[in-house]
């Protein structure tokens, strides 16, 4: 029985051992992916291989045991016993491809054992650490910087803390955007290690002059200590518009942000948003627009806000921004329609797209803003959209096509008073090879022929001209009843009479000549069987 309960125990440990290596193999395939990079699904070499590797005097052979070293981490492979490896035969060389493979290594391993605490090799790993960021070489300190922005393990991080200090002052402006954005992380996530970070970047940002550096800074100070960076604004207010743009943008998001906070400070912060309107910088427009029409409903905020949309819709060559700023007229639209009212003709030059999306989003704008006043130019620009197209064939133009004609079609169900303009246009559309356009457009004319008695002699005299070229038997059937229901006039029957009769052909209706054959054979059939 002892026997028997000691082999139980003994499987039941390594049953939870496999487990337990399982859940470890889980765990690593599982955590957040910080990189990405490309994975040959050959076989790998096995550890003696890599080690051989990363032994050799060869800076190349180095790089591609590094190379495989990560992927095989990034795939769940832990390989414990190649960090020495590479702390003993990589750290010391000084080539930039290694020393930046290095710093992905020590992004993806794991830095903890099975109990949590900090690896004893981690102690190396920081002193390689504090090494390259007084390296005199400053690719490899902003490179060491950057990467403890991704470091969570704040034993690691403590003794670093005084270097990343001396950063901050370098000469070069790349290691210090760099160490600012060290600080900011680390006070992010272990305010106890920096707790004078905010002072020390406001004191950066108050004597910087390299524009994504003092960005940097003045992003750190919005976050972490918003204070400061109001303080560190409204000192500087009247020189907002020649600031760098991108440091422009964090200044607009922290406007919002403070008026949002307290409405009382709107007007002392509207004039500066109005004043970027001016800036060269389409991203800086864009912002100052959608701040505006947060912050303010007035007309003049609205209508400037809406200007600097139709600019940038006018002046933008990318689709995806012309998307964009469509969606934001059609959010101005719901509340401020009065506004985009007057602009009108500026938003449907956006038509002149080739793309489809940004023609249908531009007519549904455009089919909420018509009224009384500017129906007749946005007919003329329709109308002449729709003769763009006549001739030109393609799916894309038969598609915009019918999007043209559902327009005017609405438009003039609205105000019928602009029917007598398009309705001739559109009947040449008639024979159009797109059954779905045609339809739409003998519809429209039937609804004009009942609406507006007054407009019958024109359009029946158009709809007999156009008859002969209907290829569609749905728009023939209606076209059909309009010619029976509304040629009233001796003179309109006759011409209706003489347009059927040539669209019928010449009397007798005979079959083709194959057809006579084909006829008389089946005759001559059917006549003998009778016989029989």
């Amino acid at each position: 029985p002892n026997q028997t309960a000691t082999g139980a125990r003994a499987r039941l440990c390594s049953l939870r051992a496999g487990r337990a290596q399982d859940w470890a193999g889980m765990s690593a395939m599982e955590r957040n992916c910080t990189l990405l990079m490309h994975y040959d699904k050959a076989t790998p070499p096995n550890e003696e291989e890599l080690r051989e590797l990363l032994e050799s005097k060869d800076p190349s052979k180095k790089v591609e045991a590094m190379k495989t070293l990560i992927s095989l981490q990034l795939n769940g492979e832990s390989m414990p016993k190649m960090l020495m490896v590479v702390i003993r035969f990589v750290v010391p060389c000084d080539d930039h491809k290694l020393k930046k493979l290095l710093l992905m290594y020590w992004e993806v391993i794991d830095k903890t054992g099975p109990d949590g605490k900090l690896l004893p090799e981690m102690i190396l790993v920081c002193n390689n650490l504090r090494n390259d960021l007084s390296h005199p070489n400053e690719f490899i300190r902003g490179c060491t910087l950057r990467f403890l922005c991704k470091l969570k393990e704040a034993e690691i991080l403590e003794p670093l803390i005084p270097t990343i200090k001396n950063n901050l002052e370098h000469r070069h402006a790349f290691v210090r955007r760099n160490a600012v954005l060290a600080v900011f992380a680390i006070y992010k996530s272990f305010d106890y290690l920096l707790p004078d970070g905010p002072e020390l970047v406001e004191a950066v940002l108050r004597q910087e002059q390299d524009a994504s550096c003092k960005r940097n800074a003045f992003l750190m100070l919005f976050h972490s200590s918003q204070e400061r960076a109001v303080e560190y604004l409204s000192q500087n207010l009247e020189q907002v518009a020649n600031w760098s743009d991108i440091l422009q943008l964090v200044v607009l998001e922290l406007i919002r942000k403070i008026v949002r906070a307290n409405p009382y400070e709107k007007s002392r912060y509207i004039r500066c948003i109005l004043t970027l309107f001016s800036s060269e910088s389409n991203a800086v427009v864009y912002e100052c627009a959608s701040v505006l029409v947060a912050l303010s409903s007035s007309a003049t905020a609205i209508r400037a806000a809406a200007n600097s949309y139709v600019q940038l819709l006018s002046s933008q060559s990318d689709n995806n921004i012309k998307l964009i700023v469509l969606e934001r007229l059609q959010d101005l639209k719901r509340q401020h329609s009065k506004v985009l009212q007057e602009m009108i003709m500026d938003i449907i030059r956006a038509l002149g797209s080739a793309n489809l999306d940004i023609r249908k989003k531009t007519l549904e704008i455009m089919l909420d803003l018509i009224v009384p006043k500017n129906i007749g130019e946005v007919m003329q620009v329709l109308k002449k959209e729709v003769q763009k197209t006549q001739g030109e064939e393609g799916e894309k133009n038969t598609e915009y096509r019918a999007m043209l004609i559902n327009a005017i079609h609405k438009s003039a169900i609205r105000f019928p008073e602009s029917a007598s303009a398009v309705v001739p246009v559109l009947m040449d559309f008639l024979g159009d090879s797109n059954q779905g356009s045609a339809v739409e457009v003998i519809l429209f004319v039937r609804e004009i022929l009942e609406t507006f008695p007054h407009l019958r002699g024109s359009v029946m005299q158009k709809l007999l001209q156009t008859f002969p070229s209907i290829h569609s038997s749905r728009v023939a059937r209606v076209a059909l009843w309009l010619i029976g229901e509304f040629c009233a006039s001796g003179e309109e029957v006759a011409a209706g009479f003489t347009t059927l009769k040539a669209s019928l052909g010449e009397l007798p209706f005979r079959p083709a000549a194959g057809g006579e054959a084909a006829a008389a054979a089946a005759a001559a059939n059917g006549g003998g069987g009778r016989g029989e």
